[in-house]
């Protein structure tokens, strides 16, 4: 099973989100797990980040997937990093493998987390054939 993070920089989620966060944690199909991850200082993230894990840093200058493009990051063991207010500092971008877009639209923080929990486990349920993704 490839093992899946989050790691969110920023205060605590409002109430409203860290029910949906946790409810989309919760859901994933057999195989998948998602462990959050939440950081104070920006400084900790190069400390929460697994050796050999892929690296996918949310950025408004990313790219932009597909869900079916999103479904492989799947495929091996990933942290996703979301910044804070203020987005991730030049060197996290610089050393992610890759800078992802979750919209045009800028987010606000706590939502953009949402929005990523439900895309990861979209993918986890397109990849396990579950009917919750239809294309």
């Amino acid at each position: 099973m490839p093992r899946l993070r989050v790691v969110a920089l920023g205060a605590r989620l409002p109430a409203w989100a860290e029910e949906a966060c946790a409810g989309y944690a919760r859901r994933m199909p057999r195989g998948y797990a998602v462990e959050r991850i939440a950081l104070k200082r920006p400084g900790r993230i190069r400390s929460a980040l697994a050796k050999g894990s892929r690296v996918v840093a949310l950025d408004e200058r990313g790219a932009e997937l597909t869900t079916a493009q999103f479904a492989r990051l799947l495929d091996r063991e990933t942290t996703f990093v979301v910044g804070g207010p203020d987005g991730l500092d030049a060197a996290t971008r610089t050393s992610a493998d890759l800078l992802l877009r979750l919209s045009a639209l800028t987010l606000p923080h706590a939502l953009a987390q949402v929005v990523l929990l439900e895309q990861i486990y979209r993918a986890a349920t397109l990849l396990g054939g579950h009917p919750y993704h239809r294309a």
